[in-house]
Formats: C-alpha cells, structure tokens, sequence
C-alpha cells in the first residue's frame, strides 16, 4: 500500500488535483462575469436616465429663454418706442415727457414677464434714453457686445453676468427700425435676476448630485457645486473627483443657446441596488474563494517547501561555497532534484576552489614579475643620474647621495609577500628621496611640488605605482628641455564618489597626437618600437588592473606639444583585491 502511494505521490498528480479545484473555481468566475455586466447595464441605465434628465433641464432652460426673447422682441417691436427711436434716427431730441411715458410703457410690459429686473434703451449713438441719466452704452458693457449685437441684426445677445452688479444677468438686442427698412435705430439692455435660471438651489443630502449650467463662453449661469467650475471643464474623463469621491459627469449642450447642463452623481449611487439584487452571487463566491485559498494554501505549502529551501541554499553561493542541501520527505521529481543539486554542488566546490586558488597564484606571480620589472629600470635611471654627478660633487655630497640610494633601495626590496601595500606617505617620501638624486644630474633647474589632503596621507597603495611616473615625467621632461621643468603630483578626492585621483603632470615638452596614439597603444599592449619605450607606464597600467580590477580606473594620458604632460588614474579609498 505504502509503495502504491509514493508512486503516485508526483508533482504531476499533485497539480491534476490543483486543476481540479480550478475547474470548479471558474464557476465562480462566470458568476462574477456577470456580477460585472449586470452592474454596468444597471449603470448604463443610470446613466441614461440622467442623461435624460439633462436634456429636460436644457428644454426648460431653452423655454426660460425663449420668455426672455419674447419679451425683448415685445420690447423692440413697440409702437411708442419705434416712434421715438425714429424720431431720434432722424435727428430731433427726445422731450423728457416722452421718456417718461416710454418708461411708463416698458415697466408695464416688465411687470407681466418673470425675472426682468431693469429695461435700458440706448440710441442708435449709444446715449441712454431710460433709465434718464446720460449714461453711454460703450461705458455700460464692453464694445464687443455691440458688435456682436450689429451682427446679429436683431436677434437676442446673451452678455452674460453684469459688471456692476453680480446678482444679475445681461442680455441685449439691435432695435431694428421697421419704418426704415430695419435700419439700425438703437439697442435695448435687459438685466435679469440670477435666481430666474436656477434648477437646484441645494444638494440633495442623500444622493449628494450637483448640477451647474454654463453659457457658451464657459460663464456659469446657474450651480449649486461648491468648488471650481473650471475642473468640470478641464476633466480628461467622464468622471471627477470630488472630495475624494468619484462622481460620474453627464452632460447636453442645447443647440439654440448655446448652454450646456452638467450634472454630477457620485458612481457609487448608480450601482446602488447591485448589492441587494447579487447577495446570492457575491456569498457563493466568497465561498468559492474561501475553498481555494485554504486549499491552494496547503498545496503550494507542501509543494514549495523542499523548493523554497534547496533556493534558499543555492543563494549561499553567493558567499563563494555551494552548501549541500539537507534530504528531506517530498515528491519524488524533488527529491531527484535535491540529490543532483548536492551532487552538483559538491563538484563545483572543488572546481571553484581549484579555479581560485590557481587564479590568486597566477595573479601574485604576475605581480612579483612586474615588480621585478620595474626595480631593474628604476635602478638604472638612479645609477645613471650618480654618475653624471661624479665629476661635480665633493664626498660630503657623494655620500649623501650614496645614503639617499641606499633608502631608496631599501624601498624597493621587499620579502616575499611582505610590504608590498604602503601609505600615500611613505610613497610621496620615496619620490622625495628620488628627487633628490635626480638634481644631482638636472640641477636646480628640477622641482617638484605635491598637493595632498593630510587625510590621505595614511591611504594605502600598492608600492612604486606614483614613482614610476614621475621618474618617467622627469626623464622625457625634464631630460628634453633646457629651462626649469616642474614636476607635480596631485592627489585628491573624487567628487560622489570614494575614489581617490592621483594625477602626475610635467611642463615638459609633450607629445604630438601621433606620439600620443603611439604610447596609448603600449598601455593597451603594444609592441614598443623601441626597446624599454614605454615600460614604465605599461607596468603601472598592468599592476593597476591586477590590484583592484574593476574598482579602479586605468591610466589617462594628455599631452600636448609645448605644454606639457598630465598622467592621472583613479583608485578606490579602501584598497584593491590584494590590500
């Protein structure tokens, strides 16, 4: 029995199962399907209702209008009023007892029509006729409006709020003279109450709606939404938020005015009744839900384990050894993979171990032959700056040179595998000792200066990586000119980063571009035309790459003619691979 069931117990089976459980979960996917549809077609409803709420709210907007428009064309058209308008048209003046019977006239027809607060009337020449005062039309209302009104030769001009008083609206007309072929006689200005246009005073605390009507230049009519009308405006979606609640926006422009309705409804509001018509569907996926969590929960559990550990272990490799997995109860595919996995590991401890310890062998033999390299060449170039000194010096002085070689010597010779990393300090003293035995061949016309932050002094450096391109600054600097040659070490902190720069320039007489390609090739491992060209810097170049690897940068050389030399590289603060 027990052999039958480890022989199903595989990962295959196992996920057969899981399917299983899936198939009956899509059930409960459907059903949430359609919670979806219904709900949008409930919304869609909503929406559609609201919609045609708006375009009712337009009509009467457009009838509010349409009152307006008949009283103005009752206005305009009145016999008393086309009379003296003629008259004015014709040049004669209007008597104060005319105007105030034509005033008599207007209140009456004023006092029938809702909303009319004031009726002015202007001349053709834009002086006020009633109210009687010596107002002008062009101080009243901007003169676009009066061009907009000649325009529309008669028909009504919706202007807007009114500058002097913002409790009331503006509208005016052309009063077109019927004697005269409807010539331009004057123009009439009504003021009407703001309270006229609007729909809902206050917000229906329950459904929360907001609604707001705006003219076709974006001027609000009528609103009871308490915040900035231009974010409605402005919206990129049918949708806005309102603090922090989305409301659905619905809107209808009315082609004859020109004005647009807007009403706002918070979206949870349309689906209202989703949660009462689809309780039933809601618990039976909740309950489906409960079923594969907790099932799916002790599945992956079990199956994700053994998994989860062996990953686990192969993370440690990261610190440079594969641990061995512990052998623990799953399914046969696991097992099988915990068993090759410490196989594997096993077997690429001992060929990373091997690998490694050949590589740091190979490494510290190149190193100790670079160094080999340079003690012969900076031998030399010592020796031969004492014996262009023999002639010139007295004992005293050749004896203080002896005394300076034989510590620069002592620097350069080191045990195996010891002093090979020294400070910034004790580097910048050696290239003062070896400044001084190169005066005994150059004179005073050889000088040095060094620019160091006393907080690196104490940085550790691989030896002879500074002095080898001094001694090289000086040789083909000062060597080939015949004036004063300064040679300058610069070491500094690079800027956001933990670097150090260490630059060596000369005031030599540089190199051309063709001389500079030539000695960039022998960084790279070029074939020198000539024999020890160049050794100098392909030996500093080399160590540089084998001490810190990718943590530090190369050497950069600038040059040009008659200016000199400038050799920099950049090392990290805290050492290289073998500090």
């Amino acid at each position: 029995m027990f052999h039958i069931l480890k022989k199903w117990n595989t990962l295959r089976n196992q996920l057969l199962v899981v399917f299983l459980f899936v198939m009956i979960i899509v059930l409960i996917i459907v059903s949430g399907i359609s919670y979806q549809r219904i709900a949008d077609l409930l919304q869609g409803n909503a929406e559609e209702q609201i919609r045609q709420t708006a375009v009712e709210s337009n009509g009467r907007l457009d009838s509010l209008y349409e009152q307006i428009n008949m009283v103005t064309k009752q206005v305009t058209t009145n016999e008393e009023l086309q009379h003296i308008l003629h008259r004015t048209w014709l040049g004669h003046e209007t008597t104060f007892h005319e105007r105030q019977s034509l005033m008599r006239t207007i209140n009456s027809i004023q006092a029938n029509a809702d909303g009319i607060y004031s009726v002015e009337i202007y001349t053709k020449n834009y002086q006020r006729i009633i109210p009687i005062d010596a107002t002008n039309l062009n101080e009243r209302i901007n003169p676009i409006w009066i061009s907009l009104a000649n325009e529309s030769k008669g028909s009504l001009v919706w202007i807007g709020e009114d500058p002097l008083d913002d409790n009331y609206f503006l509208v005016t007309r052309r009063i077109n003279l019927m004697d005269e072929n409807f010539t331009n006689g004057g123009y009439m200005m009504m003021r009407i109450s703001k309270t006229y246009f609007q729909l809902n005073e206050h917000v229906d605390e329950e459904t929360k709606d907001y609604t707001v009507v705006v003219d076709k230049y974006n001027q609000t009519i009528a609103s009871n939404y308490p915040f900035d009308v231009e974010a409605i405006h402005q919206r990129k979606s049918d949708t806005i938020k309102v603090n922090s609640e989305e409301y659905i926006v619905v809107e209808n422009t009315s082609k004859k005015t020109g004005w647009t309705v807007y009403y706002l409804t918070p979206v949870h509001h349309l689906t209202k009744g989703m949660s009462i018509v689809l309780t039933g569907i809601i618990i039976a996926g909740l309950i489906g839900v409960g079923i594969f969590f907790i099932s799916s929960f002790f599945l992956a559990t079990f199956i994700t384990r053994p998994i989860t550990r062996l990953t686990q272990t192969m993370r440690e490799a990261g610190q440079g050894v594969l641990a061995q997995n512990p052998i623990i109860s799953s399914t046969n595919e696991i097992n099988e993979l915990n068993q090759t996995y410490n196989q594997l590991a096993a077997e690429t401890n001992y060929l990373v171990r091997m690998v490694y310890e050949k590589e740091i062998m190979t490494n510290r033999t190149e190193l100790k032959a670079l160094q080999a390299q340079i003690h012969p060449h900076f031998l030399f170039n010592t020796l031969d700056a004492l014996y262009w000194s023999l002639d010139e010096k007295d004992e005293e002085e050749l004896a203080a040179v002896v005394l300076a070689m034989s510590e620069l010597f002592r620097y350069t010779i080191s045990k195996e595998n010891q002093d090979e990393w020294v400070t910034v300090k004790e580097e910048l003293d050696h290239i003062e000792r070896y400044m001084q035995i190169m005066r005994m061949r150059f004179g005073d016309r050889l000088l040095w200066e060094k620019e160091v932050e006393s907080l690196y002094l104490q940085t550790k450096i691989p030896k002879l990586l500074i002095q080898p391109l001094v001694e090289n600054a000086i040789l083909h600097g000062a060597g080939n000119i015949v004036g004063n040659c300064t040679i300058t070490v610069l070491i500094e902190k690079v800027k956001e980063r933990d670097m150090l720069r260490i630059v060596v320039c000369d005031n030599g007489p540089g190199m051309n571009q063709e001389t500079l390609e030539y000695v960039e090739q022998l960084l790279k491992g070029g074939v020198a035309q000539q024999k020890g060209s160049g050794m100098a810097l392909h030996n500093v170049e080399k160590r540089l790459e084998l001490y810190y690897g990718d943590k530090g940068n190369g050497l950069t050389i600038q040059s040009e003619e008659d200016r000199g030399t400038t050799i920099s590289f950049e090392i990290p603060v805290d050492g290289g691979e073998f500090s």
